[in-house]
């Protein structure tokens, strides 16, 4: 029997945190005067409420390692119930939010996803705006531990591939995690310190600074505008996000080996070099559409292309042009990079650069064994050979995250929504990506008047789609309740 109450011992000291940081933005809302300081304190006295309840009564004399049922279990668990919880304040704000719409905006923000059901960003009270741009910071944090600890050992779509040899036990999956999330951390902080002081160099107040460099860092996408970027119309905090966003959907595992003195995997990293070539070849590709087509200048054709195509391969979602007024190339560029996302162990959602070499090793294998039947080929992933389990996990997850665009889309189509609007808005949310296509949820639109059902599948879709997929459809088998 699947034993749950460390699962819930944890969750419980989760959601004490979390009750804990909703004071920040209640000080600052009560430093600027604005009555929503008792919003944050309300849900911080609920939410600590039930934590301490939880932690009391599942707390246990002699703690127990996680197998790896418990794994699955707690890694969703915990996403569903911190934005259950991290949506309160939300709703009891002043903002005209249902509760799914709360749980919408929790649930982007936590999954780095950028998609909001809320307008009139830009008279909104501090305290809100702070909220949201914490959510996605927590969820950076949250997804590089994840994808450096956890899903490389639940096995999850070839994630094994990064499995640490030296800590080969599911029992160490929680230790491990502590020790990656103490070396992340402190990178991650300074990346985003920096990018709030490069921001506010370049013209931002403080505040928009901070509010800003945590959702770029945690390629999360909220604004502190209805504009996103776009608000600033200038080409230095463009560039700024571009190079921070760029950073986020890089693997902080490479960072940890610089910060320890281990600087060459950075250049030699074969997923970093594939990354870095997506960027560039497709920034170029629509600069140079956009200046054939549209007669924009090289200088802003080349600037607000690579802010763009930055933005959507590393999901962040931020916006300072509007690309589907470019013409038809550019609309089908950037869904088509939708589905790309960064590599292994950043904040980055999608696919996932590393599944596509793997799929272009395995696909180069297959031809060269055509050509000479008698050959041996091997497929190889940073010139290592791919263990064997790993392209036939990588070809499920593929299969499946198309699978899933299509459900989604079809009963987003069952719902009334067009064909643009579903399969962009199924693409998006699963890619954790933010804004879709078309005139409703495209760049210069929002998610607000989706129907409630639409919203609230699209907030499991961005769960399905920031856990890999298989770490949230295990929990629906019932050989996993079983044992």
């Amino acid at each position: 029997m699947l034993e749950i109450r460390p699962i819930l011992y944890v969750i419980g000291v989760m959601l004490a945190l979390l009750a804990g940081s909703m004071l920040v933005p209640a000080l600052v809302d009560a430093a600027d005067g604005n009555d929503d300081w008792r919003v944050f304190m309300a849900a911080a006295a609920v939410t600590l409420f039930l934590a301490g309840g939880t932690i009391f009564a599942t707390r246990q004399a002699e703690p127990q390692p996680f197998n790896i049922r418990q794994t699955f279990l707690l890694t969703t668990l915990s996403w569903i119930v911190i934005a259950a919880f991290a949506a309160l304040p939300l709703r009891f704000a002043d903002l005209g939010l249902s509760y799914v719409d709360a749980y919408f905006e929790a649930m982007s923000g936590l999954t780095t996803t950028g998609s909001t059901v809320i307008t009139g960003l830009d008279g909104m009270a501090p305290g809100i705006l702070l909220w949201r741009a914490m959510l996605t910071a927590f969820g950076g944090i949250g997804i590089i531990v994840m994808g450096l600890a956890v899903l490389p050992f639940l096995q999850v779509g070839g994630m094994q591939l990064f499995r640490s040899e030296s800590s080969d036990r599911s029992e160490k999956i929680m230790p491990r995690a502590t020790q990656i999330a103490a070396n992340t951390g402190g990178i991650y902080v300074a990346l985003t310190l920096v990018c709030a002081v490069a921001y506010w160099l370049a013209g931002m107040s403080a505040f928009d600074a901070i509010t800003h460099a945590m959702p770029t860092m945690a390629t999360g996408g909220f604004a502190n505008y209805d504009a996103s970027l776009g608000f600033f119309n200038s080409p230095a905090i463009e560039w700024i996000a571009t190079l921070f966003m760029f950073l986020g959907g890089a693997s902080f595992s490479l960072f940890i080996m610089a910060y320890h003195g281990r600087p060459q995997p950075i250049w030699r990293d074969g997923q970093m070099r594939w990354y870095s070539i997506v960027c560039a070849v497709a920034a170029l590709a629509l600069a140079a559409w956009h200046t054939l087509q549209n007669g924009a200048p090289w200088a802003e054709a080349i600037r607000h292309s690579a802010f763009t195509v930055v933005s959507i391969v590393t999901t962040t979602g931020f916006v300072a042009a509007d690309y589907t007024t470019w013409g038809p190339f550019a609309v089908a560029l950037v869904f088509a990079l939708t589905f790309v996302g960064g590599c292994t162990g950043s904040t980055a959602g999608g696919i996932k650069i590393f599944r596509f070499q793997i799929l272009f090793a395995t696909m180069r294998r297959q031809f060269f064994g055509l050509v000479n039947p008698h050959g041996v080929w091997q497929a190889t992933f940073n010139g290592q050979p791919v263990p064997p389990g790993v392209p036939l996990a990588v070809t499920s997850f593929f299969f499946l995250y198309g699978l899933s665009v299509m459900a989604i889309t079809a009963a987003l189509g069952l719902m009334g929504l067009d064909f643009v609007t579903s399969i962009s808005s199924a693409a998006t949310a699963l890619g954790n990506v933010g804004p879709g296509l078309g005139d409703i949820v495209g760049p210069s639109g929002n998610f607000s008047t989706l129907p409630e059902g639409a919203k609230a599948l699209l907030a499991f879709a961005m769960l399905l789609g920031r856990l890999e997929l298989f770490t949230v459809l295990m929990l629906l088998t019932p050989s996993f309740w079983r044992g």
